[in-house]
């Protein structure tokens, strides 16, 4: 049961954060709403950790491609976000006159002042949604109230993930920053930096007190800037008291496709698992399925299945989403395969990626590798 004492704090998540780094995962759908974990979406994560950080009062901000993430989040009654008072609100392009397609955070958070201004929470907690986590925002809260910060920056250390490191930089690209930080304070911010080996990565995660934010953003959207991270915090931190919170538990950060795979697959570890979803509950929409069915002889081993499936083959190694068929003599191995996809019988699949509501024949070979895992896109019938 989630608890319902209200946090002092309200929450936004940027659903479209780094979407051109999954291309051919957001052709219908956004980075929020891609699916992970055999059952969840990425923005289930996050939700859940507001929700169960006293965080009711949660306002997501899309840029294009809303429509699944909308028909999966609905008012918010699985996370308790369907409330009179606060609770879930979604903010598409065009939803009022002020709210247009943005580029940069500046002028997302520039769209949507009137709304802050009619808040009653002190602080608002700005975050991403491309990485699926189990998060304590209380504890954040705290570290930002002891250490009298202006402004709180969570982080990992950890090295810059591959799909980082080949960010082609322009003027509408996502950005991603490392901390240089002296005794906790943050002395300077580096904007997509090349240094190999563990560094203060952050993990776009910013605490900072409502009324400071509307001032900042103000200044900076009359003059012209664009990221909040690179053109208001990193001139000003001399001027701010900027914070880093190290954040120490389970973080499964996606950057390109190749990490998504890897994401997937690091969750058939039970230690990965568990830290995963722990020690918090991770809610998401009920699907109301019948249990899966293991028809004839499967083999299954090593595998994380979803409810609704159907399997007669041998599955190995592989993370299945709900409604996913496997048909007789099918041999599955190291693969990603998202809900109601079927699979037909005497096929050979190794290291691929399916997508939703694909559909492959009887007899059909496909390999990938653990480097470049094969991708198959939704509705698609091969």
């Amino acid at each position: 049961m989630i608890k319902s004492n209200q946090q002092d704090a309200l929450g936004i998540i940027f659903a479209n954060s780094y979407d051109k780094e999954v291309s051919s995962l957001v052709n219908e759908r956004l980075m929020a709403s891609i699916p992970f974990a055999s059952r969840y979406r990425l923005i289930d994560f996050n939700l859940s950790s507001m929700v169960n950080s006293n965080i009711h009062n949660i306002t997501v901000i899309v840029r294009k491609n809303y429509r699944s993430l909308l028909r999966h989040i609905g008012a918010g009654r699985p996370w308790d976000l369907s409330r009179k008072q606060g609770g879930l609100n979604v903010v598409p392009p065009y939803a009022e006159k002020n709210v247009k397609v943005y580029y940069g955070r500046v002028e997302a958070l520039a769209s949507i002042l009137l709304f802050l201004k009619q808040q009653r929470e002190e602080y608002v907690f700005i975050t991403d949604s491309n990485i699926a986590f189990n998060f304590d925002y209380r504890a954040m809260l705290a570290f930002h109230k002891a250490n009298n910060a202006d402004v709180t920056i969570a982080y990992r250390n950890e090295a810059i993930p591959y799909g980082f490191m080949n960010l082609q930089t322009t003027a509408t690209s996502d950005l991603y920053y490392t901390l240089s930080m002296n005794d906790g304070r943050v002395t300077s911010i580096h904007t997509n930096p090349k240094d190999y080996g563990p560094q203060n990565l952050s993990m776009n995660i910013y605490l900072i007190r409502r009324e400071l934010l509307i001032q900042q953003i103000e200044q900076s959207y009359a003059d012209g800037k664009t990221f909040f991270e690179r053109d208001i915090l990193s001139p000003k931190l001399d001027q701010l008291r900027v914070y880093g919170y190290e954040f120490k538990g389970y973080a499964a950060r996606i950057t390109d496709m190749v990490s998504y795979y890897n994401e997937n697959m690091k969750l058939l570890d039970p230690e990965n698992l568990h830290a995963l979803f722990s020690p918090s509950k991770v809610y998401t929409t009920v699907r109301d399925d019948n249990p899966t069915r293991y028809i004839g002889s499967p083999k299954v081993h090593s595998s994380m299945v979803a409810d609704g499936c159907i399997i007669e083959g041998t599955v190995e190694n592989c993370v299945l989403f709900r409604g996913v068929k496997i048909g007789k003599g099918t041999v599955i191995r190291n693969s990603v395969i998202m809900q109601d996809t079927v699979i037909a019988g005497n096929c050979t699949l190794d290291y691929l990626i399916a997508d939703k509501n694909v559909e492959i024949s009887s007899g059909t070979e496909l390999k990938g590798s653990p480097s470049f895992p094969l991708f198959i896109p939704g509705f698609k019938q091969i």
